[in-house]
């Protein structure tokens, strides 16, 4: 046992399996009692079983610490606010909240249904805010804790996941806004964009070049949890961890401006932006755009 988080309490939404599994493992392993939420259902949203979230606390409680399982629904209200009841109930305290859970459903932007959108919206975004929400009152009045939700590298954009890229993008939102509404009441926030391997990735459309472990992304959820991370003032950040890899995203901001003297036309903007605030390239479209050259290319007969 360590003690990096000694003391704390900790819960964990999509415990069960995968990074959310490594995060209550790690986090137990490190002092914290630990309250182990999952609804328990396949990468789709199917099929909900308490089971899980169950074995992971067998899990913590072999190993010699602490942790309660709640396998309620954090999509909805009651869910996110049960999970918060549970630690305060168990443990008194509530220092911070890992929001890992997330589903799956993959189709192209022109054939996705409204029951492909709304549940992997409601589970990543709203499961994300169902438990900030209920968190934060707890905090506030504690004057300290930390929040952290999950993005992906997909909130740059997705040709087949429209829905899980939309939901990531509102989850570094949700907690940039949380940084900056909760900083004077000691209250941190922050985002982790994994890179490991999980149910999840396996159906990322795209070649993942650099990958981890869970365990690896559970390294970096520990710091960002501890009382190091607060001492750094580290909060409004958006990490990627893959492997050995880790890096900061960049805050949004303006790069270029322009100003027209008189009212703009849609004329004059024709003649006048792409020569001035022009444009910022988008990464995966240059590379979209080049897996499709490189793909005629190869389809062209010799000479």
């Amino acid at each position: 046992m360590g003690n990096f988080l000694a003391g704390k309490v900790v819960a964990v939404t999509g415990a069960g399996r995968g990074i959310g599994r490594a995060v209550a493992l790690a986090a137990a392993a490190e002092g914290a009692r630990v309250v182990v939420n999952d609804h328990g259902v396949s990468v789709d949203g199917a099929s909900p079983t308490s089971e899980v979230a169950e074995a992971v606390v067998k899990e913590i409680e072999a190993a010699g610490a602490e942790a309660v399982a709640v396998a309620d629904d954090i999509s909805t209200m009651a869910g996110g606010q049960r999970l918060v009841d549970t630690a305060v109930s168990a443990y008194g305290r509530l220092d911070g909240v890992v929001c890992v859970a997330g589903i799956l459903r993959e189709r192209m932007l022109f054939n996705m249904s409204e029951q492909e959108w709304d549940p992997v919206v409601a589970t990543h975004l709203k499961g994300t805010f169902t438990v900030f929400r209920a968190a934060s009152a707890v905090m506030r009045a504690q004057r300290s804790g930390t929040l952290i939700g999950f993005t992906s590298g997909n909130h740059q954009g997705s040709v087949s996941q429209a829905n899980y890229s939309a939901a990531k993008g509102g989850v570094i939102s949700l907690v940039r806004s949380a940084a900056l509404g909760l900083h004077k009441y000691g209250v941190s926030a922050n985002a982790v964009a994994p890179v490991a391997r999980t149910r999840m990735s396996a159906n990322v459309p795209t070649e993942l070049t650099e990958i981890g472990d869970p365990e690896d992304v559970a390294a970096l959820v520990v710091y960002l949890l501890s009382d190091r991370a607060k001492e750094q003032r580290i909060t409004g950040q958006v990490y990627t961890i893959a492997g050995p890899k880790i890096a900061v995203w960049a805050q949004p901001r303006e790069l270029r401006a322009a100003y027209a003297d008189g009212s703009w036309t849609p004329e004059r903007i024709a003649d006048f932006l792409p020569g001035t605030v022009g444009t910022d390239p988008m990464p995966l479209l240059e590379r979209l755009e080049a897996m499709e050259r490189a793909a005629r290319d190869g389809a062209r007969p010799n000479a």
